[in-house]
């Protein structure tokens, strides 16, 4: 069941989508694959030419959907008619790539059921050539099987906000373990600011925005939920002191519950409500706008000094060509010179609209605005500390896991125990992906 977004803000859709990842559309697709047929490709509307469409999410940042309609008009091959999609884009992306009238060319994240069921096509003959200009982990996140499915148009990522100046009267320095993180958000929590916000769930359960730090608290601990070779990776013994480590954060009475917006937005630091908070990198402006350069930033933090290591994670969005356009060719046409050789498309689409990272790393190490100051810094730690999401974690997987980490965590429920419930769900899960 895709999730209903229409919760959220439209100011904060663009940017919470992308950290949810597919939810929805792989699994509605696999269980409907192998349908046939194509897409309308021809029209009225382009004047001779063959017509694209395009879709996109509601972005919630002014201008934004101007720009693609501009972007869009200086292809020259096709006319392309781009949708802006309001509300439940995953359910009607859903439905849109099972007709006769979805996409051509789409935004979405890489999961394994979209490949699986043969509802996107490979673009490694576009990406190849320039791969090395991408990160590792966009590569990784855009991979499955061996064949590069997407090309990555928006990067996000996150960070542990602190005010220097709070943690200056405190004496506490930005933390870098969890030890570390545990002490510094107990020696904050005074004079009616609470330490830490990591959202109103403690940071573990998905719904309503929720659940921000499920892959973190494996990711530090040098693990993840499911490895490179495939394995489960979440019933390690260090995952295990993981969540022990964030289960006493949860019970330290030091973080924030109960605030009027969740961790993906910056309303409870700005608004003083705490003197941490864990919020995405397209927060970063709102937040010097309150606070001038008494701020700082720092990844999330390492399960100690000699196991795991201080990641954040990587967001934003993908372009995927659909196995049903009626000119695939075109179509890969069309991304590729959008959002491969367009340098220009691309700076402007990730920097003026909002704030976020343009993927190819040549652009975004000349990027002006992200040259000085905690922009820089934000650009490293991106660089050197994101972790890609597994496309191979499902929806059923993710639910399971997050079933897990809400008991441990928020119901002080077995550790054992619960991890083994969610490591059964998963493991049915990869006997359907390898049957």
């Amino acid at each position: 069941m895709p999730a209903d977004m229409s919760h959220l803000p439209v100011s904060t859709r663009r940017t919470f989508l992308s950290l949810v990842g597919a939810l929805g559309v792989g699994g509605a697709l696999a269980a409907c694959g192998g349908d046939t047929g194509g897409l309308d490709s021809g029209g009225g509307s382009g004047g001779g030419k063959p017509t694209l469409k395009q879709w996109y999410h509601l972005y919630g940042e002014s201008g934004t959907e101007q720009a693609v309609q501009r972007y869009a008009q200086g292809y020259e091959r096709a006319a392309v008619e781009v949708q802006w999609t309001p509300g439940d884009y995953e359910s009607k992306l859903s439905s849109g790539l099972l007709s006769d009238s979805g996409p051509d060319v789409f935004e979405y994240q890489l999961n394994v059921d979209m490949v699986r069921s043969g509802q996107i096509v490979p673009l490694d003959d576009i990406v190849g050539p320039v791969r090395g200009d991408y990160t590792d982990t966009d590569i990784t996140a855009t991979s499955l099987d061996g064949s590069i499915y997407g090309v990555k148009i928006v990067d996000d990522t996150g960070f542990l906000y602190y005010r220097k100046s709070l943690l200056a009267a405190a004496g506490v320095q930005p933390p870098t373990t969890m030890d570390e993180l545990i002490d510094a958000s107990r020696a904050l929590n005074r004079d009616g600011v609470k330490g830490l916000f990591i959202g109103n769930d403690a940071g573990v359960t998905p719904a309503f925005g929720g659940g921000a730090l499920l892959d973190l608290v494996l990711w530090s601990a040098g693990t993840a939920n499911i490895t490179a070779d495939g394995q489960i990776g979440f019933t390690t013994p260090e995952a295990k002191d993981s969540f022990r480590k964030l289960r006493e954060l949860a019970e330290s009475g030091s973080i924030l519950l109960g605030a009027p917006t969740d961790f993906w937005d910056p309303s409870a630091f700005t608004q003083e409500l705490a003197a941490m908070q864990w919020c995405g990198l397209w927060a970063m402006p709102k937040i010097e706008e309150a606070f001038g350069d008494d701020f700082g930033i720092v990844p999330w933090p390492a399960l100690s000094a000699t196991v795991g290591k201080p990641v954040t994670f990587l967001g934003g969005w993908t372009s995927f060509v659909s196995a049903k356009a009626r000119d695939v060719d075109l179509a890969k046409d069309f991304v590729k010179w959008l959002w491969i050789d367009n340098a220009e498309a691309q700076e402007d689409f990730n920097l003026s609209y909002g704030f976020h990272i343009p993927p190819r790393k040549s652009l975004a190490a000349r990027a002006q605005k992200l040259q000085e100051g905690v922009a820089a810094e934000a650009l490293r730690i991106f660089n050197e500390s994101a972790v890609a999401p597994n496309p191979m974690w499902t929806p059923k997987m993710k639910s399971a896991f997050a079933d897990a980490a809400t008991a441990i965590v928020r119901g002080g429920g077995d550790i054992d125990a619960e991890l083994a419930k969610a490591q059964q769900a998963v493991e049915a899960e990869l006997a359907r992906l390898s049957a």
